[in-house]
């Protein structure tokens, strides 16, 4: 019998488990999507040239539907819960870069790069599909860290020995075949900066006296700073050294950014801001290449006043003057006539010209989604090296899309490097797959973190 007053506690049901939706049905209709999209941009310039469909438009979606459907399985059988946008987006910004590298080789028959950019599309899905299958768990890339940092250094020296190209050394070549070492020794020292920031961000963040003249500014320890400012001193020395700026620009902007996420403090976005404007004017009056395009960037039209006709810079503003709001459509542009850099540095410009403002834009919004997926999978994680690693992928990405947008479009001087996935170049195709693979297997895990959990 129970006592009148007496409070008598009811046990509740547990709470149900969460179960997330995994979403690969939503994946597999955006990669089917994207392939149709590039497919029908492969066709657009054909009629666009030719009047006709072009005789391989069927085995070129064959090839990059298979591709898709391929990494799509390893996505769905070893990353159930990673993001369904990132596969998706790296497969239509692929397949419009090959389109479009189509259409600029249409222009050139002596100089076919689309088959060789297919060739480095499918290693690059390769790599992808390795990274998912066997990197279980990004935390194992945190006990590498230092060999990270060593290859890293080690792919940045080579080009050294090797002789330069339009003014950088940035390539090896070797018996016709060429690769940019630079391109990996990116997602390599993201590795290292991330492993590094994730054991010591107490100590970067607490640590240390105070600037003399700036009170706020707390600076850490030289014993914490000091190796990870020693590994980016010389990453940056050799770049300069082998005058490839924008990389340069780059890992000084990764850096900076990884601090901050570190830290939390504000302060390093300020001093990183001020060595940045401080390093750029050094070195754009004191190297005569870096000057050059300071120069052409400040007077883009300086060279058809002197009657010595329009440079690259001045054609590619014109290509984007002439697609206006809709573009001249795929295959009825003349942005061939930028020059040698069309297919690789300035291939933003045909896709202004042809696509105009709206394609433009939609292609900004690609980016500008992807990155904001890898942040989203960073922010979810709750270990702080995923977490980091996640931001500093998709930190290059940004920085890489900014630097050479800007370039193009006359808001920064032109650096000379790779639009991800759109532009020629093997290296860095390669690389910006396997930047999206270790995306994924962090989005995965950072869903997978809260499977199980009571709800609320």
């Amino acid at each position: 019998m129970i006592n009148a007053g007496t409070t008598v506690a009811q046990a509740r049901p547990p709470a149900p488990a969460v179960r997330l939706p995994r979403r690969r049905g939503i994946e597999l209709a955006l990669i089917v999507l994207a392939v149709l999209l590039s497919v029908y941009g492969y066709c657009a310039v054909g009629l666009a040239q030719h009047g006709t469909v072009p005789p391989g438009a069927a085995g070129y979606g064959a090839g990059l539907g298979v591709l898709a459907l391929v990494a799509h399985c390893a996505v769905r059988l070893r990353a159930p819960d990673a993001d369904p946008l990132l596969l998706p987006i790296g497969v239509l910004l692929n397949g419009l870069g090959l389109v479009l590298i189509y259409r600029l080789d249409l222009e050139t028959p002596g100089d076919r790069a689309a088959p060789t950019q297919l060739v480095w599309s499918t290693v690059g899905v390769a790599l992808f599909i390795l990274v998912v299958v066997l990197l279980r768990d990004h935390r194992l890339l945190q006990r590498y860290a230092y060999v990270s940092v060593v290859a890293a250094l080690g792919l940045l020296a080579l080009p050294i020995l090797f002789p330069a190209v339009n003014g950088a050394r940035i390539w090896v070549r070797i018996a016709g075949f060429s690769i940019q070492p630079g391109e990996f020794a990116k997602v390599l020292l993201a590795v290292f900066f991330a492993a590094y920031l994730a054991a010591n961000r107490n100590a970067l963040a607490y640590a240390g006296r105070r600037a003399r003249r700036f009170r706020r500014l707390q600076l850490p320890t030289g014993r914490v700073l000091g190796p990870i400012v020693t590994i980016w001193l010389l990453s940056v020395g050799v770049l300069v050294l082998e005058r490839d700026l924008g990389t340069s620009l780059l890992f000084f902007g990764l850096f900076v950014v990884l601090l901050y996420v570190a830290t939390g403090r504000t302060d390093w976005i300020a001093v990183g801001l001020l060595l940045a404007a401080l390093g750029a004017v050094a070195v754009g009056w004191l190297e005569p290449h870096v000057h050059s395009r300071v120069e052409d960037w400040l007077h883009p039209f300086a060279s058809i006043e002197a009657g010595q006709g329009p440079n690259q810079l001045a054609q590619s503003l014109f290509s984007f003057a002439a697609g206006g709001i809709l573009g001249t459509g795929l295959g009825l542009g003349h942005s061939i006539l930028i020059g040698f850099a069309a297919k690789s540095d300035f291939v933003l410009a045909t896709a202004g010209e042809e696509l105009g403002l709206a394609g433009l834009s939609a292609i900004f919004l690609l980016y500008g989604l992807l990155v904001e997926r890898g942040y989203r999978a960073g922010l979810a994680q709750r270990d702080p090296f995923g977490r980091l690693l996640a931001v500093g992928l998709a930190s290059i990405l940004a920085l890489q899309v900014f630097v050479i947008a800007g370039g193009v479009t006359g808001l920064i001087p032109l650096t000379g490097m790779a639009m991800p996935f759109l532009a020629q170049g093997g290296s860095s195709v390669v690389t910006n797959w396997a930047i999206v693979a270790l995306l994924i297997r962090v989005s995965d895990s950072a869903r997978g973190q809260y499977e199980g959990e009571a709800a609320p």
